[in-house]
């Protein structure tokens, strides 16, 4: 390292240089962090003066990272939000009202995790939030359902007549007319003939096609339907060709739930690279903010994702484990043990016929493997009456604990309630048919997981990514290594304060300053709310 040409740095404190004093300077993020050289070597400062005199010669220097600075300000500004921070939906409420409100009270942004609710349950939620946290920042999700396109309309229609200004778009392979519906619903004109958007969408993709749909203005033959069928308005449609159908895309790695595993620094670059281009062929006032998803466990990811270029980032799997998560005490403790290797692939209800899958916990559940035996039996065969009896025995007795035939009733009457069309439809399809049913253990498994089935735990589905396990090893020994402990906001703000600690140990180490793990790792203590927090929420 080169000593700053004739620079001097003094203080009321002599330069720290045991590791644990050095740790304490480093962690004062709201202070500029200088790097000196004295008779006795090197030594870390906070505070202090530089200048032409002093007792110590300045090597390097750090300014002040507090953690509201990472990421973008506009997302901040955009969402009313004190961090470029967000916590993803999980679907069926386990993201619940509490999370979310905790959140947003704290300045963070909380998706709620409609998807899979009734419209009644998602209502109630809503109207919780207009109660308690009025005029502050939430999201709720809208997820895309092939199968179930009745319950994404019914959610556009219920978040328009709500006044919901932002959804988080999840698990779409194209556009749809009911995300673009919400998104140009909210187009009204501003000064000069601007286009202004009174509803946010915020998509999480995880491939660049899907991305460059979200990024560019909506197909206008989607438009034109939307029009003729008076779900927008003639200068809506008009406004449509100069915004993006998404303001922010979130580009999802190696995630819980639905995921395609991509690796984050291939996929990340690719995204980036491709916004820089819409951008520049569509020229909107306002770029389009790309954050980032899946594996965001720990603050040296968050750091990472903030340097790569993200304008904020999404954890999911980490709150799952939080005591605001709507799911159970067993599913929890489950998740509190997982490792990095503990997830495995297994097939998504919503999207069972298809073959898509989601990632799920493996450690503790044999879920994944019984669901792809009924995917596999489901491949091979056209219908139950299809299946040989010795396999129809053996998943009955073992998954299902009941004859098909009653599973069958249950799903005509869980269908009845939900979308009756499903029924209508497999009522000459044997192959539908057996969908059907064997949908029935799949979300049934969901359900048990949350609800804390305790004699159904090992078909517990709980959705699940690396990310846990890599939460898990950076808290071992303190404090949010139990459960218990794990309050949402508490996590969050310590991802955040890590990641400023890291981001700024890695200007120091680019320097050339060499810090060992013991100085140069940040630890989660308990602490008293943050200065400022209290005001953030009263504002």
């Amino acid at each position: 390292m080169t000593t700053y040409d004739r620079l001097r740095w003094s203080g009321p404190v002599a330069p720290a240089v045991e590791p644990a004093d050095v740790y304490a300077a480093l962690v004062r993020l709201d202070e500029p962090c200088f790097v000196v050289r004295g008779p006795g070597g090197l030594g870390v400062a906070t505070g202090g003066e530089v200048g032409s005199y002093g007792d110590f010669g300045l090597v390097s220097a750090a300014a002040p990272m507090p953690p509201e600075r990472l990421g973008s300000a506009q997302f901040q500004a955009t969402y009313g939000l004190r961090y470029a921070y967000m916590s993803g939906a999980m679907a069926n409420g386990i993201a619940s009202e509490e999370m979310v409100i905790a959140m947003a009270k704290a300045g963070f942004l909380g998706s709620f995790g409609a998807a899979g609710l009734l419209p009644e349950r998602i209502e109630k939620a809503l109207q919780r939030f207009a109660r308690e946290i009025p005029g502050l920042p939430f999201a709720a999700n809208l997820i895309h359902a092939p199968s179930e396109a009745r319950l994404e309309r019914s959610g556009v229609e219920l978040f328009l007549s709500a006044g919901v200004r932002c959804v988080e778009a999840s698990a779409y392979m194209d556009l749809t007319p009911h995300i673009v519906r919400y998104r140009l619903a909210g187009l009204s004109r501003g000064a000069g003939g601007a286009a202004l958007a009174g509803n946010h969408v915020i998509a999480k993709i995880s491939r660049p096609e899907v991305a460059e749909r979200f990024m560019r203005p909506a197909p206008e033959s989607m438009v034109g339907k939307l029009l003729a069928a008076g779900d927008i308005t003639a200068e809506q449609a008009e406004l449509a060709r100069l915004v993006p159908v998404a303001d922010d895309i979130t580009v999802e790695a190696d995630s819980g739930g639905h995921t395609d595993r991509r690796p984050l620094p291939a996929l990340l670059p690719v995204i980036l690279r491709l916004r820089d281009q819409i951008m520049r062929e569509h020229g909107y006032p306002t770029q389009v903010r790309v954050g980032v998803a899946g594996g965001i466990g720990t603050p040296e990811s968050a750091c990472a994702a903030f340097v790569a270029g993200a304008d904020y980032i999404v954890t999911g799997s980490i709150n799952q484990s939080c005591v605001e998560a709507d799911t159970s005490v067993q599913a929890k403790a489950l998740l509190a043990q997982a490792g990095i290797a503990d997830c495995e692939m297994a097939p998504a209800a919503d999207m069972f016929e298809m073959g898509v899958e989601l990632q799920v916990l493996k450690r503790g559940t044999l879920f994944a493997m019984r669901a792809k035996q009924l995917y596999e039996i489901y491949r091979h065969y056209e219908g139950i009456d299809a299946i040989p009896a010795d396999v129809r025995t053996r998943i009955e007795t073992q998954l299902f604990r009941r004859p098909l035939d009653q599973v069958w009733t249950e799903t005509v009457e869980y269908f009845e309630r939900r979308d009756a069309s499903q029924i209508a439809r497999a009522a000459d399809n044997p192959k539908r048919k057996m969908a059907l049913i064997f949908r029935w253990y799949l979300g049934m498994s969901s359900r048990w997981a949350k609800i804390g089935e305790a004699d159904r735990l090992p078909d517990y589905q709980i959705w699940c990514g690396p990310a846990m396990g890599s939460f898990n090893n950076w808290v071992r020994g303190t404090y949010l290594a139990v459960p218990e402990h794990r309050q949402v906001v508490d996590v969050a703000r310590h991802m955040m304060r890590g990641a400023a600690f890291h981001h700024r140990v890695a200007q120091l180490r680019a320097a050339g300053l060499a810090l060992s793990a013991a100085c140069a790792t940040y630890h989660p203590a308990p602490e008293d709310v943050p200065a400022g927090a209290q005001e953030w929420a009263l504002r």
